[in-house]
């Protein structure tokens, strides 16, 4: 972390570069979505044909979003199986967080499950895509103005490291508060993983359901990708309480660059694969599909394996299982793995992600690049949070991560990168 009273340095190229990700990361999402649903699917070019003008809008859908935001906000202010601190902040006090979300998870797929025996069209859900992207982005940019004139009123100690430029473009994308609260609801820990993820696997079931009903039955291809993101979803919600120590609660404030992230990016593209099968399916016969179950199974493997060692050790270093690893001291008093896991690359968690996004875009065939853009996006997303991650370690550990990074020299994948 920069010192304090120096500015931290501006990162995604200052504010030019704030103000035209505000622009692209909208214009590709709709971009995706028209896509995905035109007869070329093409990733790169126009859709054709072009949307009509009232596509993009319906009376519904705000009324639709709203009242989903605010059924995950009730169940995020539900009674918690578990509450836990965050990291120490600036003034030495720490957050408490309610440990839930895999019960929200549970309640959302209840009342689905009830409305849908009801008599609930999930189905027609697809329709709404372009409406609900819409009101979602919108609702983005306004809640992050709320948030930077909140942090105008925010004292010192609860201002985020990056966020304070100056520069009021590049502060409201990246974000001025760095755990902006609405009383108990911690606004950037509950969009992090609750309407985005939940929302992202309600799409997609509406995405088989309106399969079935065009086809008879949901294919192969979409049984596999449901499957392959409600295990990830599942697994995130499951292990909630690790997000605590990311960068994107630890050190991002809360802008624009997150909560459009969370409420719009999350759920409208990571829905792709599921998107492209609606509109273009694709044969799978049953050996292709085990051996893409098989890659989508490595890849989790990896992910949990990284991430439950790495958060086995922060929780206490004498636990059995991560006893015997090999660790580098630093002057933080803190302990770096260079065994184990965090032996084999730095990151192995992203390998893991990769491996997966990989397996999630195999089931859409090879016919077109469109399916495989989250796997393009999260290699570059990936890539560059490394960059950004590196840099902290770095100016947090020192000498003490030079070493690591000699004795660790492949960042994400073995013998390549």
């Amino acid at each position: 972390m920069a010192p304090q009273g120096s500015p931290a340095p501006l990162e995604f190229g200052g504010p030019l570069g704030a103000a035209a990700l505000m622009l692209l990361l909208p214009a590709t999402m709709f971009h995706l979505l028209l896509a995905a649903r035109s007869g070329p699917a093409r990733l790169l070019g126009l859709p054709a044909p072009p949307p009509a003008p009232g596509a993009l809008w319906s009376p519904a859908a705000p009324l639709l979003w709203l009242s989903w935001l605010g059924l995950q906000a009730a169940f995020y202010l539900l009674p918690a199986r578990k509450v836990a601190e965050g990291q120490e902040l600036k003034d030495k006090s720490r957050l408490r967080y309610p440990i839930n979300g895999f019960q929200a998870l549970v309640l959302t797929a209840l009342l689905v499950g009830l409305g849908v025996c009801a008599g609930l069209p999930l189905g027609m859900l697809t329709d709404m895509l372009l409406p609900l992207a819409a009101v979602a982005t919108l609702a983005a940019f306004l809640f992050s103005l709320l948030l930077y004139l909140k942090a105008l009123l925010a004292p010192a100690s609860a201002l985020a490291p990056g966020g304070n430029s100056g520069n009021p473009i590049y502060d409201f994308f990246l974000g001025r508060e760095l755990n902006p609260r609405l009383g108990s609801l911690d606004c950037k820990y509950f969009c992090e993983l609750r309407p985005g993820l939940i929302g992202w696997v309600l799409i997609n079931l509406a995405l088989l359901v309106q399969e079935a009903e065009l086809r008879g039955s949901p294919s192969l291809a979409m049984w596999l990708v449901n499957g392959f993101q409600l295990l990830y979803v599942g697994d995130a919600l499951w292990h909630e309480e690790a997000i605590l120590t990311t960068m994107d609660i630890t050190h991002d404030g809360f802008g624009f660059m997150l909560a459009f992230g969370d409420l719009a990016w999350v759920p409208f593209t990571y829905s792709l694969q599921a998107q492209f099968l609606l509109y273009h399916p694709q044969p799978l016969e049953l050996p292709v599909a085990s051996v893409i179950c098989l890659i989508n199974a490595v890849g989790y493997y990896i992910f949990r394996g990284a991430n439950s060692q790495k958060n086995t050790f922060r929780k206490n270093p004498s636990d059995p299982r991560v006893a015997g690893l090999e660790t580098i001291s630093t002057a933080t008093g803190r302990q770096l793995l260079v065994s184990g896991w965090w032996g084999m690359v730095r990151h192995p968690n992203y390998l893991g992600d990769l491996i997966m996004a990989l397996a999630w875009s195999l089931p859409c065939g090879v016919s077109h690049l469109l399916p495989y853009f989250y796997l393009l996006y999260f290699t570059a997303l990936l890539v560059h949070r490394e960059a950004r991650d590196e840099q902290q370690c770095l100016r947090k550990y020192g000498l003490a991560w030079r070493e690591y990074c000699r004795r660790v020299p492949y960042r994400i994948v073995p013998y390549v990168y």
